[in-house]
């Protein structure tokens, strides 16, 4: 049995984890926390994901947790540094799925968490994990003949941009043609820009209602184009996978991994 906790588990991804987690035969739920001054702290962590009472009081710091053997964050980059710094100094393993870190952010959490086993991704669909492997493969296989736009849709909350999957989408292409993102990257096209480069690879993102998430990456050259797409229908793709995740975190020594690991890509 594996005992988890849940960060920011009023937000949606934070009730998916719990309402897919009670319906696991090798899940426990333990914990759960949200934002100091939050309105849902004190209710029953299973109540608010509609999974029935678990037992389980929201508190609005880790600290106040006692046990887990995961936690699980999709929640912003300051609260993730603090439950980083929480879980190293109580040796518990994360699962953590929050993106927009600043350069500094994330170095300061890679440390912090270096003690300890974390599966650390932008994004847990087993398919989108797949997509990133195919990524790479086409841009190697196509080359610098083919120009690379990735395009990616969120729901109208999401305060990041563009999204981390999205990121790693253009990363992987970039390393199938020998790029350096940063030095490629045009993030959206405004006035005159002039011609197209060979060397760059666009990014656009949009922003419409409740979007789960819809990532695309375009090869074109004259004459053709190929799309490879994922589009997630819900959250559970998402929470689903980071469960898987947690699974492999608690039985994982000490380091940093990502999803191909957990999924042996």
């Amino acid at each position: 049995m594996t005992d988890l906790i849940v960060c920011g588990a009023s937000g949606r991804m934070g009730q998916r984890l719990i309402a897919l987690a009670t319906e696991a035969d090798d899940l426990r739920l333990v914990g759960a926390t949200e934002r100091p001054g939050h309105s849902d702290l004190g209710r029953d962590a299973g109540v608010i994901a509609g999974a029935g009472e678990l037992g389980v009081e929201l508190v609005d710091d880790l600290s106040k947790v006692d046990g887990g053997d995961v936690a699980i964050a999709f929640t912003m980059p300051a609260a993730t540094l603090q439950d980083a710094a929480t879980c190293a100094a109580a040796g518990r393993a994360m699962v953590v799925g929050t993106t927009g870190f600043t350069d500094t952010e994330l170095t300061t959490f890679k440390t912090s968490v270096a003690p300890i086993p974390c599966v650390f991704a932008p994004n847990f669909s087993t398919a989108m994990n797949v997509l990133f492997r195919l990524v790479e493969q086409a841009a190697a296989i196509l080359g610098d003949d083919y120009d690379v736009e990735v395009v990616e849709a969120h729901h109208r909350l999401k305060v990041d941009a563009p999204s981390g999957s999205a990121l790693r989408l253009a990363e992987r292409a970039a390393a199938g043609l020998d790029r350096n993102l940063p030095d490629v990257v045009v993030h959206g096209r405004e006035g005159v820009t002039g011609e197209r480069t060979r060397k760059e690879i666009g990014m656009h993102a949009l922003r419409l209602g409740d979007l789960a998430g819809d990532h695309s990456v375009f090869y074109g050259a004259p004459g053709e184009y190929l799309e490879l797409r994922h589009h997630a229908t819900s959250r559970d793709a998402f929470a689903s996978g980071a469960l898987r995740a947690a699974r492999y975190a608690a039985a994982a020594q000490p380091g940093l991994y990502d999803m191909g690991d957990v999924l042996g890509l």
